[in-house]
């Protein structure tokens, strides 16, 4: 008789010898640990208070109804996965997002997080200047380098995030880059020398007959 072996999922096996079995965190955990860095992402992505608040109570919605389906992994990675992925699909919808989901009892402890929102709030602004060059690059572009510069995600994590290839990653942050140093130029010390700086004289000798000045 011809028996068959039971295929175990890994994430049913138990731990290694010495490590501690993983277990799921509840959703007070996610909340208090985690929402202050997914308010700081989605601030950055979008660059205002509202949209950033709204975008954040999204993604704790998705977190919330994915949290059981969650397999052992980076899960920060995760976290940036959801965020950037609820920012690009609110941009492609191009209208705003209802929370009726989200519980009042679930509000409210995301409301308290252990960081005061003014706080919070600061830590997420960038630079005025900065703020506005990022809003101004296409939002493929814009989570591509907010991920990278901002947030300090290698290529191959940014990749693993957006679920593109390292190639387009690369060439994503490229033109974001190239955009935001065009858009910045002007808070450049040289460029700013170069722009205030008087052109010398120009002195020379006229040509014996054309009468052109030499430089």
């Amino acid at each position: 008789m011809t028996t068959t072996t039971p295929v175990v999922e890994q994430s049913m096996l138990p731990a290694a010898e010495g490590e501690p079995a993983w277990e799921r965190p509840t959703w007070d955990e996610v909340v208090r640990e985690h929402s202050g860095r997914v308010y700081r992402l989605a601030y950055r992505l979008t660059g205002n208070q509202h949209d950033a608040e709204d975008l954040t109570h999204d993604v704790f919605i998705r977190v919330f109804r994915s949290l059981e389906r969650y397999q052992p992994g980076t899960f920060e990675g995760w976290l940036h996965r959801i965020t950037t992925n609820v920012f690009l699909d609110r941009m492609r919808r191009k209208q705003r997002i209802r929370f009726d989901a989200l519980s009042d009892e679930g509000a409210a402890r995301l409301a308290s997080r252990e960081r005061g929102p003014e706080q919070t709030l600061t830590d997420a602004m960038l630079d005025d200047d900065v703020q506005r060059a990022l809003d101004a690059l296409k939002p493929e572009f814009r989570a591509a380098v907010v991920l990278c510069d901002i947030e300090g995600l290698t290529y191959e994590e940014v990749a693993d995030v957006l679920g593109i290839k390292l190639g387009t990653v690369r060439s994503r942050i490229h033109r974001g880059r190239s955009q935001l140093r065009t858009a910045l130029a002007h808070r450049d010390p040289a460029a700013r020398r170069a722009s205030t700086t008087p052109a010398p004289r120009r002195t020379g000798m006229r040509g014996p007959r054309l009468g052109i000045v030499g430089a």
